[in-house]
């Protein structure tokens, strides 16, 4: 993205882009047909059910003045709204968890003041949003996306792993209140009484613990031994939404024996009800705010700015990443001055702002990355089947292959040109024509294995348009006339999803990831190397990583303190913040340059897994294949943030390149480092028990290995 700062120019020169390819946005979303329909459905229930979670806590953090009738309203039109108008459409829209949070927090502040109250708190946060809305339109005029970047790694994972602990923390606060006679209910309820209450409490944590657990377990489907391939992947695309309505129907299973309320359910009213509509009007009540409050409402909405400008930035850049060789244009400034008019229009009829949600966005890019590989697969496996029929070479068919590649290709010269063509043969089809007596004579399926290696020739390409994001934020409109079946959910199976979340979104999260590093024992530090794991594992001391990351605990542990103060609450994205600052100008001189580069990197890099257990070649590069049946990306894609995973080789400091011949004589990787394994296999000397260890990637040079150090002079135990 190009830095501009020139009052407007991002905005224009992001609408000149994307109005070249409207036409065609719609046009390829049609032309997919039917296939359309599986990404618009995954996408559909990865958004329904966190609003529908998140409904339920502002229901309860609002003492029913928001429900979750609100919040799919929001999330629903905003969605509508940026599908037809937006710039980026890969761009997903949501009432996300920092939006609950902020609402809750001037809920508290403003039900206890009498000039105030809940009867006005949605009037004065109709002010909130326009002040909110002003600065949007100010941060997407200055171009203010262009400084995007500068929220490093340190801000983006600090911050998840806030949410993360808040999604945690709500799920054991609701647990606790299952045990609890509801504020609005009448204690006088058989359900509430103690023995039916622990009744409840209990019933509630098996419900719980059965959703998060199975959730987890589904999540993990595609490695299953059991079950045919779609299968499979149809379980771990879609387990999450089928766990939720088994559990669901789990509940009634003692219906009639128990209470008619427990265990208890979601509650909200239906949006035909008398009053359900109270708060779409606010817009007139907006106008008894007292003037204190109006010029007041300037600080919260500074703090929902700074959060909306960094979440929707930062999941439309991840939607956006370089490896999904995306062809359009992005539209960073003008999403931002959309967004800006998105939440004024939600805060004038009452409702919660919604903006990009991860790991959604980055969730919809791959599900339509997904979608063009399925159509430029069926089209290059009927060209390579006529090819054969016509008893083309090797050669040959590949021209022909090539051709079909680019007439799949959309004919617009505005767009970037197709990244890379098909990719080059594997060396093992190259090795089997070679051993046929003339390169030139025709191809058979012993030479080139059409299922199974066609996938191979595909680079990763995403079906560009706006249909299945339209269409999805259309579905989860429907969900509120269907409001009368989600009612049914019972509220324990939403604690278990919070918890589901909190969990879920720490994989690829390299915070977390040193954080369990801390905890290793010395002796079994050697264990990370042996599965695919992040550059600064090799390249930076272990004193050096665990000072980092006690930094950086330390400053997650101050803003989720900040949390529960109640007032200063909605002071904390004011942290996150201070992060730029303090990444630029403090840690630098604290850690060296090189180290900070890696501890704090701009994109998801990883080596890949050493060889410890003699693992072919061949099987290693597995991860980075087409999966079964086309879900391309799902093992190369982090589940918290939705971050390509970058597979890097190994790093050299030294200024001058290693001559070509030079590396052909080099020993593999996996010849010269150690494991505890190999080298019992190998009769070489093991660092544990005095020898010198692994090859250092970033100086080639053999070292002992930072994995085992506490200190510089430390020793592995």
């Amino acid at each position: 993205m190009e830095e501009t700062f020139v009052p407007f120019r991002g905005i224009r020169n992001d609408l000149q882009g994307r109005l070249l390819c409207y036409k065609q946005d719609w046009a390829g979303g049609l032309r997919a047909g039917f296939r359309i329909l599986a990404p618009t459905t995954y996408i559909f229930f990865a958004s329904a059910i966190p609003v529908i979670s998140f409904g339920e806590q502002l229901e309860r953090n609002t003492d029913g003045v928001l429900t979750a009738v609100q919040t799919l309203a929001s999330t629903s039109l905003c969605g509508i709204i940026h599908s037809i108008i937006g710039g980026q459409p890969l761009l997903i829209l949501g009432v996300a968890e920092p939006t609950v949070l902020m609402y809750t927090f001037m809920f508290n502040f403003a039900k206890d003041r009498p000039d105030l109250g809940p009867k006005l708190f949605l009037a004065w946060t109709g002010w909130v949003c326009v002040w909110t809305a002003i600065l949007l339109f100010l941060l997407a005029i200055l171009g203010a996306s262009s400084i995007i970047n500068r929220f490093t790694r340190i801000a983006g994972e600090l911050f998840g792993l806030l949410i993360a602990m808040l999604f945690m923390q709500e799920a054991i606060k609701g647990l606790v209140e299952e045990f609890r006679i509801p504020g609005r209910e009448s204690p006088t309820l058989t359900e509430f009484q103690p023995s039916w209450r622990f009744a409840n409490g209990m019933f509630a944590l098996v419900l719980s613990f059965g959703l998060f657990l199975t959730a987890l377990r589904s999540r993990k489907a595609r490695s299953w031994r059991y079950g045919s391939g779609w299968l499979r992947g149809f379980i771990a695309d879609y387990g999450v939404p089928l766990m939720v309505l088994v559990w669901t129907a789990a509940s009634y299973i003692p219906a009639g024996s128990i209470p008619k309320g427990i265990p208890r359910r979601l509650f909200s009213p239906n949006p035909w009800s008398q009053g359900a509509y109270e708060n779409w009007t606010i817009v007139k009540d907006m106008l008894n705010v007292p003037v204190l409050y109006i010029i007041g409402a300037f600080i919260p909405a500074t703090m929902i700015a700074v959060l909306y400008y960094f979440d929707h930035s930062v999941a439309s850049q991840l939607a956006q990443q370089k490896e999904f060789n995306l062809r359009k244009p992005p539209s960073f400034h003008y999403d931002l001055l959309l967004l800006g008019f998105m939440v004024l229009v939600c805060g004038l009829i009452g409702i919660p702002p919604a903006n990009g949600v991860i790991p959604q966005s980055p969730m919809h890019t791959k599900c339509l990355a997904t979608l063009k590989h399925q159509l430029l697969r069926n089209r290059l496996v009927k060209t390579a089947r006529k090819c054969m029929r016509e008893n083309l070479s090797l050669g040959q068919m590949y021209e022909r292959m090539q051709e079909s590649y680019q007439h799949m290709q959309t004919p617009l010269v505005y767009q970037e040109p197709s990244a890379q063509g098909l990719k080059e043969w594997k060396d093992s089809t190259i090795q089997s024509a070679s051993s046929m007596e003339n390169m030139e004579s025709p191809v058979d399926e012993t030479v080139f294995d059409i299922e199974n290696e066609i996938d191979d020739l595909l680079p990763v390409e995403v079906k560009e348009q706006r249909l299945s994001n339209l269409l999805q934020a259309i579905m989860v409109g429907g969900c509120v006339a269907a409001m009368p079946l989600l009612k049914k959910i019972p509220t324990s199976v939403l604690w278990g999803y919070f918890a589901f979340m909190a969990v879920e979104s720490l994989p690829g999260n390299q915070f977390w990831e040193r954080i369990l590093l801390l905890f290793t024992a010395p002796s079994r530090r050697f264990k990370v190397l042996e599965d695919y794991h992040a550059t600064f594992v090799e390249t930076v001391p272990f004193k050096t990583v665990a000072t980092f990351t006690i930094f950086q605990t330390a400053y997650l542990l101050v803003c989720f303190g900040i949390t529960w103060v109640p007032i200063a609450g909605v002071l904390f994205p004011l942290m996150i913040m201070l992060l730029v600052p303090v990444r630029q100008y403090l840690l630098p001189k604290f850690f060296e340059g090189a180290h900070l580069q890696d501890l704090d990197a701009a994109e998801y890099e990883e080596t890949p897994a050493l060889s410890f257990n003699l693992t072919s070649e061949r099987e290693l590069s597995r991860r980075s294949s087409f999966a079964e049946h086309g879900e391309i990306l799902d093992g190369m894609i982090t589940r918290g943030r939705g971050e390509i995973r970058r597979t890097c080789s190994l790093k050299m400091t030294s200024s001058t390149s290693m001559p070509s011949k030079d590396l052909k004589s080099t020993k593999s990787f996996s010849d010269m480092v150690y494991s505890p394994r190999i080298t019992e296999l190998r009769g070489i000397q093991s660092p544990r028990f005095g020898g010198r260890g692994p090859f250092s990637p970033r100086t080639a040079e053999p070292r002992q290995s930072n994995l085992g150090k506490s200190g510089q002079n430390s020793d592995i135990n």
